[in-house]
């Protein structure tokens, strides 16, 4: 038994990842609508009655705007910080809404959530890590900077999804406003790619199968110059570019040691490179 993961949608449109082992699944964020999580779960195969929690990293608008009918629907556990429930103004049943804290894993049937605070222009925003046996799967997205923390737990991750949000030339030559490119770079925002990179050469475990390359930018970066940006030195390690109009097939993730972790494909032709 392993673990099967996959982006539901990333980018600026919607956010949601997927995580779970054969009988219990969290979703980090579901910033993409209950209906288009149920299509794209139903495409991959992947069965919504395993969803046992959603965890929700910060209340920006692409990371929790399905919230409140997935919960109702599947009558979903929301962990949320008191901070981050303020901020957002979720409508949730009170018995929904549950809390988390920095460094305490939160154990949903046999996996284990922890978070850790991360830099981001939100009131209390965290990244995941999510462990199944020996195990671990870390959702790093919606970064300012490469900090202590960050380094300290994607070295332990045997798959990550990590933020490459843009391409600095890009940002610097197109057309958005210099208080949206400030805010973008100015370490409270998003990783560039060359921030990622250095992240990845530096720090990449030697265990690690697979990097889900995430929250791409519509106009500030291309997916094939990441593609192929991180692909010449990842080594042994698989890249992936998560898309924002599209599901990736499904990782199946054995324990460490195993051959058979594989691309569960489907039979679509899913498109990893539309952002």
């Amino acid at each position: 038994m392993g673990l099967y993961i996959t982006s539901l949608n990333s980018g600026s449109n919607g956010n949601c990842y997927y995580i779970g082992n054969d009988h219990e699944a969290v979703l980090i964020d579901a910033g993409i609508s209950c209906r288009e999580t149920e299509k794209r779960m139903k495409r991959l195969e992947l069965s919504m009655d395993k969803i046992k929690a959603i965890f929700v990293s910060h209340e920006h608008g692409d990371h929790i705007q399905g919230i409140p009918v997935l919960a109702k629907k599947y009558e979903l556990p929301v962990y949320i910080t008191s901070t981050t429930l303020t901020n957002c103004n979720l409508r949730l049943e009170p018995t929904r809404i549950c809390s988390f804290q920095a460094g305490k894993p939160v154990s949903i049937g046999g996996l284990s959530v922890t978070a850790f605070p991360k830099f981001h222009d939100a009131g209390d925003p965290h990244s995941f890590v999510v462990t199944f046996g020996n195990l671990k799967v870390g959702v790093f997205t919606d970064l300012g900077v490469v900090c202590k923390s960050l380094v300290k737990h994607f070295k332990q991750c045997h798959v990550a999804f990590l933020e490459a949000n843009y391409d600095e030339k890009m940002l610097e030559e197109g057309s958005y406003p210099l208080h949206l490119k400030n805010r973008i770079r100015g370490g409270v925002g998003h990783l560039s790619n060359r921030q990622a990179l250095q992240l990845m050469m530096d720090y990449k475990p030697a265990f690690m199968s697979h990097l889900l390359l995430s929250h791409l930018s519509k106009n500030n970066n291309d997916p094939a110059l990441v593609k192929d940006l991180f692909s010449k030195v990842a080594g042994a390690t698989k890249i992936i570019i998560a898309s924002r109009d599209a599901e990736t097939p499904v990782l199946h993730l054995n324990s460490p040691g195993s051959k058979n972790n594989h691309m569960k494909a489907n039979n679509l032709q899913l498109s990893l490179f539309q952002v």
